[in-house]
C-alpha cells in the first residue's frame, strides 16, 4: 500500500523527532562521554576506551532498541543512520564522534560460503577494536603488512607475512592495526554480527594480492585528505589562480601522497607560482617518493616556464 503524501510528511516529522531525542539518548550520552577524554584523540587511545567500552555488552541492546521499535511501529520510519550493503554484508554506520565511528556489521555465512574465495587482502590505514558479538564459528587470519614510514613505496614495499589465525568466540573482542595488519574473516558457519570502533583519519589503504602477499595498489583511507584532493581539483578546474595558498598549505601536509597530488594540481594550474615549492620538495621533502618524483618533474617545469 502507498502512504499519502500527508501520511508519509508525518513519518517525515516523526523520525526527525525520534532521532533527536536518539542522539541525545543516555546510552548515546554515554558513549560520547567515554571517547570525549580522548582529546587529541590519539588513535592508540581511542583503541583502549573501544576495548573496555566493547568488552560490557550492556549498552548495545539500550542503543539499537528505540530504532528497531520505531521500524516495528512505522515501515516508512527512516533511521538516523547511514546503511550499505553488499552479497556479503550489511553495514550500519551507527555513531560518528570527534574521535572514533561505530559501525554494526552482518556478514552472511551463506555468501561467504558461496562466494569464490578473495583473491586480495587489504591493510584499511586505521585502528579499530571488533566486538564479534555473533561469532558464528568464523577464524580472523591476520597479515603483517610493515609499517607505512617516510621510505614507503609502492613499488619497493615488503610482501605480506602470515600471522597465526584466531578462531571467534561469541563476544570476543579484537583489535585490529589496520596501519600494519591486513586481515580476512572466514569459514563461519553462522552470521557474524560485529560491532566496530574505528579511529578517525587514516593513511593509506592498501591493497594484497593475497597468492603472492604483494603489493598491487594504494589509496588513503583519510577522508579529509579525499575532500582536499577534490576540492583543490575544483579549484585547479576553475581556474583559481587566487587560491594559491591553498595550494602551498596541503603541499605541506602530513600526508605525503596529498602533497604531491596537491603539487601536481598547483603546476597543472599555476606553474610559476608552483616552482619554488617544486624546488624544495626536491631537495628536501621528508618522504623519498615525494621527493623523487619531484626531481623527476622539475625539469619539465623549469622547461615549460622559460617557454611561457
Amino acid at each position: 500500500m502507498i502512504p499519502s503524501r500527508a501520511a508519509l510528511a508525518e513519518s517525515t516529522d516523526r523520525s526527525h523527532q525520534l532521532a533527536q531525542a536518539w542522539r541525545s539518548d543516555e546510552t548515546v550520552t554515554y558513549l560520547a562521554d567515554a571517547f570525549a577524554a580522548c582529546d587529541p584523540p590519539a588513535a592508540d587511545a581511542v583503541a583502549d576506551v573501544a576495548e573496555r567500552v566493547l568488552a560490557d555488552a550492556g549498552w548495545i541492546a539500550p542503543l539499537l532498541e528505540p530504532l528497531i521499535d520505531a521500524l516495528a511501529t512505522d515501515p516508512w520510519f527512516e533511521p538516523p543512520i547511514r546503511v550499505t550493503r553488499d552479497t556479503l554484508r550489511t553495514t550500519a554506520l551507527l555513531l560518528e564522534l570527534p574521535a572514533m565511528t561505530l559501525t554494526a556489521t552482518i556478514l552472511s555465512a551463506a555468501a561467504m560460503r558461496d562466494a569464490p574465495a578473495p583473491t586480495t587482502l587489504a591493510a584499511s590505514g586505521r585502528l579499530s577494536v571488533a566486538r564479534y558479538h555473533r561469532a558464528g564459528g568464523a577464524r580472523l587470519s591476520r597479515w603483517a603488512a610493515g609499517e607505512i614510514d617516510t621510505a614507503f613505496s609502492t613499488g619497493t614495499a615488503p610482501a605480506l607475512v602470515p600471522l597465526s589465525t584466531v578462531m571467534l568466540d561469541d563476544g570476543m573482542v579484537c583489535r585490529i592495526d589496520g596501519r600494519r595488519h591486513a586481515h580476512l574473516i572466514h569459514g563461519a558457519t553462522g552470521d557474524v554480527a560485529i560491532l566496530t570502533f574505528a579511529t578517525r583519519g587514516g593513511g593509506l589503504t592498501r591493497e594484497y594480492d593475497r597468492a603472492t602477499g604483494h603489493l598491487l595498489r594504494a589509496a588513503t583511507s583519510d577522508d579529509a585528505a579525499s575532500r582536499t584532493r577534490l576540492l583543490l581539483t575544483l579549484l585547479r578546474v576553475d581556474g583559481r589562480r587566487d587560491a594559491g595558498a591553498h595550494f602551498a598549505t596541503a603541499t605541506r601536509d602530513a600526508a605525503f601522497h596529498l602533497r604531491w597530488d596537491a603539487m601536481r594540481e598547483w603546476l597543472a594550474l599555476d606553474p610559476p607560482a608552483a616552482l619554488p615549492r617544486l624546488r624544495e620538495m626536491a631537495a628536501n621533502d621528508p618522504h623519498d617518493e615525494v621527493r623523487a618524483a619531484a626531481a623527476r618533474t622539475l625539469p619539465m617545469g623549469e622547461a615549460r616556464l622559460c617557454r611561457a
